[in-house]
């Protein structure tokens, strides 16, 4: 399965009304269609001005027992249940307005947004999904916050997540919980609702958090008994009348059973969704996660957005991946052979670049006498490989290409980094830097071995019909 693809907004908007999980505000929440390339945005209707908030992890100001934005000063408070429903329902695009400060906490799991989400359905749009392949393992640990987080690549280009959590609980000890795929986020993590401990509730309250937090809204689990007046205690720490009565026996407080017995993990796991969510991608690997929670979540995901800024604009330089033009292929368009044929595949096309291969070996001829005993691939040869993936690019753009031959008009910018050996897989990559006109194709041109570039050069040929 693979989450690549078109992009995707909601038909029509959807309302939810609420109360703010720590904010105690009742809020009203209007998610709108939004144009491509638009992503996720948060718009204060009951402020001047009714500033955006973009859903960017950059602006991301406190983990506080939830993920808070601010831009201009203005906040937009636990973000991340409505972003996980967002990305968990594949939708790209689109905009929440909010008539207060925080996300309306609703049953403390993403569910109905979920739910009203695809009750109006979606609208596909023409620009492609903005995903992020990962092709190398990114980690991250912080020893003081014990969490440690990897992401690593998956062939199936999905976003899967597993999970660990161990809080050395005698009601909840360690417990896993895991998503294959993005198509699983409404059957199997969507309910899944957020919880705390009751020894936690009197410290958050006395915080200015959970104002708005009841069984309702959460998994309340306690690890012994608690008397009547502590009980009250922390009801009037959150404004309420009093707290259910409880069993003799540690457990869960509520009085709805666990939708799931690793509910919390999985609670969890909607929440790395959700965070994950602010690096305005859809991440292509495996995420695995041990005892995650908002500040590690936020920690890796503006890793995570760095890395995707590092990398953005670099060409997949996977070799490990269906031809394009198999070496049968490019024979029959290219005039080149042994030993002058140095493209082996073809691994990529787009309408301005192109991908391909040389494979070098000690076979090559001319490594006997360059160098004996130090056999390195000429820089002369690197460029005429280059070249003759440029001339596959220029040759597949007329309909009988075997009835053309490109020929070298200039090289420019020509620049060797580290030698190519043996063993080497050599992939260039070439980009046009003008339109092809009356035959003349300009490129630019990189070659790399283990994603290092090795050699680059700016070329000029022309295609010419022989017959």
């Amino acid at each position: 399965m693979s989450i690549s693809g078109k992009q995707r907004t909601i038909q029509k908007a959807v309302v939810f009304e609420g109360i703010g999980l720590h904010t105690g505000h009742h809020n009203r929440m209007i998610v709108h269609p939004a144009p491509e390339n638009h992503g996720y945005k948060f718009r204060r209707m009951d402020v001047d001005g009714q500033p955006f908030i973009e859903a960017d992890v950059d602006l991301v100001v406190s983990t506080k027992r939830g993920t808070t934005l601010e831009k201009g000063g203005v906040q937009v408070h636990t973000t991340e249940h409505i972003l996980a429903a967002l990305y968990g329902s594949q939708v790209d695009n689109a905009l929440i307005e909010l008539d207060g400060p925080e996300i309306p906490i609703m049953d403390g799991s993403a569910l109905e947004f979920v739910d009203a989400i695809e009750s109006v359905g979606f609208s596909d749009q023409d620009a492609n999904r903005k995903t992020y392949k990962l092709r190398s393992n990114v980690a991250f640990e912080d020893s003081d916050i014990d969490v440690e987080m990897l992401a690593v690549p998956n062939p199936d280009d999905d976003f899967r997540v597993t999970v660990m959590v161990d809080y050395r609980s005698p009601v909840l000890g360690t417990q896993h919980a895991s998503m294959n795929h993005l198509d699983e986020f409404k059957g199997e993590i969507a309910k899944c609702r957020t919880f705390v401990f009751l020894k936690e509730v009197k410290k958050l309250a006395a915080a200015g958090l959970i104002k708005g937090g009841d069984l309702n809204n959460a998994v309340v689990l306690f690890e012994r008994p608690y008397k009547e007046d502590e009980l009250n205690e922390i009801a009037t720490l959150l404004g309420k009348d009093a707290l259910e009565s409880q069993a003799d026996v540690p457990g869960v407080l509520n009085t709805s059973p666990l939708r799931f017995q690793n509910e919390p993990a999985r609670h969890k796991l909607l929440d790395i969704a959700g965070d994950l969510a602010l690096t305005g991608h859809f991440i292509q690997g495996h995420i695995l996660a041990a005892r995650p929670g908002h500040t590690g979540n936020i920690a890796f995901a503006r890793i995570l957005k760095k890395k995707i800024k590092e990398d953005m604009g670099k060409p997949n330089l996977d070799v490990d991946r269906p031809s394009v033009f198999d070496i049968n292929q490019i024979s029959s368009m290219l005039p080149h052979r042994y030993p002058f044929l140095l493209v082996d595949k073809i691994l990529e096309i787009t309408e301005d670049s192109i991908v391909g291969c040389k494979n070098v070996t000690i076979n090559e001829p001319f490594f006997q006498g360059h160098f004996p005993g130090n056999p390195v691939m000429p820089g002369v040869l690197q460029v005429e490989s280059m070249a003759q993936v440029g001339g596959i690019f220029a040759l597949q753009t007329v309909p009988d290409p075997e009835n053309y031959t490109t020929y070298f008009m200039k090289i420019d910018n020509v620049k060797f980094k580290q030698k190519v050996l043996p063993g080497d897989t050599l992939v260039f990559h070439l980009e046009l830097m003008s339109p092809i006109r009356r035959g003349l194709v300009n490129m630019k041109g990189r070659g790399y071995v283990k994603g290092q570039l090795v050699s680059e050069a700016e070329m000029l040929a022309q295609i010419v019909k022989e017959r």
